[in-house]
Formats: C-alpha cells, structure tokens, sequence
C-alpha cells in the first residue's frame, strides 16, 4: 500500500464562531468552561469529613451514662 492510497482522516469538527466567541468571553471573565478542569469546582465537591474522623461504632460504656 502507498501513501497515496491510504485514505485520510478528515479533520474534527470545529464549534460554530459564536460558541468559540462566547467561550472566549467567558474564559476571559474567569468562568467555568465546558469540559474543562474546574479547581474551584474541585474543591466545593470534595468531602467535608475526612477519614476516620468519626467512628461508625458507638461503645455504650464510653458515653458516661
């Protein structure tokens, strides 16, 4: 087989102008993007608790009853 056999593979499709105008002015303004890593969204949805700060096991005897 040679090169000129080999079929291309066509490009990927490119957003209309006003999709890539309107995620221009909104990366400008520091919004979040679609698709894009969002550190501020990261850390709003990470868990409050961490691990082992409570116990899922309550001992009756330790509670001063």
């Amino acid at each position: 087989m040679n090169a000129e056999s080999v079929p291309l593979t066509p490009p990927p499709p490119q957003d209309p102008p006003i999709y890539r105008d309107l995620l221009r002015t909104w990366a400008d303004r520091g919004r979040t993007l679609p698709g894009r890593h969002d550190p501020e969204w990261v850390r709003l949805a990470a868990p409050q608790v961490r691990r082992g700060q409570f116990s899922g096991l309550a001992n009756p005897r330790d509670e001063g009853r």
